[in-house]
């Protein structure tokens, strides 16, 4: 009998996973995720490549996925080492025919996953032209990748016009798995025994369906969604399945499917379609960065722009990180990121501009830091969204928030930056997203620093130092 690895890395479930049920066709499977050293140092920009919250979800996850391979017969490995020695070893020391994985379309990743190939040169490697959270495959858009267009919006109506997502396809209803497995040879680490964290995301397929199911069906909590996206604090305001769709936990076909089915039989009206329309957004960063490449990396981006902030000021980027600029409405956002994992789309799109437009920081590094700290980092969102806030995306438009009149419009009672930054409920709420109102004293006794420079787009938007 063939035997075949099914290599998982973004894409820790059974569900809608096409490597997987063909892999299980292949013959005799076993399960591999590595652990890379790569993912343990640092980036170019001195953050960690992979913070505590995502190293512990992914934790979560492997054990959940653990579970579920067990269940069909076929044992998960996952080895510590890079995947061009692990496969090899496993390949030769199991008489393995064939791999199966996504494709990848980040610059490090293709590099890897062609490392992989050359030295698996006698074995099949099959990769499949989509990777665990897009709508659609390459062949099933409705232009080349090389006509790819620039602006949102321009995608969002070709493909709604002309492409629809491919249905989800069911989890193999059986595998056989490689008896008894040898690793001799291999690191390996016991991926059953998931880490305990305080965070609110926990890892997994089974965790990552009960909040699909618990978002629509059960609180129908979608059909106020557009509503209610925009703002601070609850759990409800957004779906908040990005966790599991970046890790994979979660097909973006599936959860795609599961809206059309909740607006065929309960209720169709512009928040389900702006639920549709985020996942869009995903999809377009996708193919944004695999149409461009390395290009949305670099300081002066898609559109070749020279101008933009190049400081690298260590103690002005420390105080961004640790949710201590002087500006609460910030410092909120920044301090939920450092607890959490997480921050909403409005508080991202305004830390982003402030360090970008106000601190007049390298914008790489600010998308570094993201990609360290946020449990639900996906490569392509993450930094084709910080590449449009610096000028530099798929946006033509160079404009930043003014982040007084947006933390004043969403936060207006602040009560997010109370939450996040208790020492300011000292002060009256009406100065606690204007701290350096208050008198000297009682600023100090807070701990919580001074702004000294205020912009003077704020100064017509908070009360006068009189009051």
């Amino acid at each position: 009998m063939s035997r075949a690895i099914c290599w998982f890395k973004n894409d820790l479930r059974i569900d809608d996973n096409p490597a997987l049920t063909s892999a299980a066709r292949a013959g005799a499977l076993l399960a591999v995720y590595c652990l890379e050293a790569r993912c343990a140092g640092d980036s170019a920009y001195g953050a960690p490549r992979m913070g505590a919250h995502r190293r512990d979800f992914i934790a979560q996850a492997l054990a959940a996925l653990h579970e579920r391979l067990a269940s069909l017969g076929v044992r998960l490995v996952v080895a510590v080492g890079e995947p061009e020695d692990v496969m090899v070893r496993l390949a030769v020391k199991n008489g393995v025919d064939s791999v199966w994985t996504v494709a990848e379309i980040a610059p490090e990743e293709r590099c890897q996953m062609q490392r992989v190939r050359d030295a698996l040169a006698r074995v099949d490697v099959t990769l499949y032209e989509t990777r665990p959270n897009t709508l659609h495959a390459r062949d099933e858009l409705p232009f080349e990748l090389a006509e790819m267009p620039r602006v949102f919006t321009r995608f969002r109506r070709r493909i709604e016009r002309a492409a629809r997502p491919a249905p989800p396809i069911d989890p193999p209803d059986w595998c056989r798995g490689i008896e008894d497995p040898d690793l001799s040879g291999v690191a390996w680490v016991d991926s059953s025994d998931p880490p305990a964290t305080d965070v609110p995301f926990v890892g997994g397929e089974d965790v990552a369906r009960a909040r699909l199911s618990h978002y629509l069906w059960q609180t129908r909590a979608v059909t106020h969604y557009k509503q209610t996206r925009n703002r601070l604090l609850g759990e409800h305001f957004s779906s908040k399945l990005s966790p599991w769709l970046a890790s994979g936990c979660l097909s973006v076909r599936r959860v795609a499917d599961e809206l059309s089915r909740f607006e065929s039989s309960v209720l169709a009206n512009e928040s389900t379609y702006w639920l549709m329309l985020e996942l869009r957004w995903r999809e377009f960063f996708y193919w944004v960065l695999a149409r461009h490449g390395v290009r949305l990396f670099a300081r002066s981006g898609l559109l070749d722009r020279h101008d933009r902030p190049d400081a690298v000021d260590a103690a002005v980027i420390d105080a961004w990180k640790a949710g201590r600029t002087g500006m609460p409405f910030v410092d909120a956002n920044m301090r939920e990121l450092a607890a959490t994992g997480y921050m909403s789309n409005r508080g991202r799109q305004n830390v982003a501009s402030y360090f970008i437009r106000d601190l007049r920081q390298d914008w790489r590094w600010g998308a570094a830091w993201f990609e360290a700290q946020l449990v639900d980092y996906d490569v392509a969102s993450n930094w084709g969204n910080w590449a449009n806030i610096a000028g530099v995306g798929t946006d033509k438009r160079d404009e930043g928030f003014n982040v007084m009149s947006q933390a004043l419009h969403y936060d207006g009672e602040a009560e997010y930056v109370s939450y996040w930054i208790p020492e300011l409920r000292a002060l009256p709420r009406k100065q606690r997203h204007a701290p350096w109102l208050a008198e000297a004293d009682q600023l100090a006794d807070t701990g919580y620093p001074r702004l000294t420079t205020i912009p003077p787009a704020w100064r017509d938007l908070v009360p006068s130092a009189s009051v």
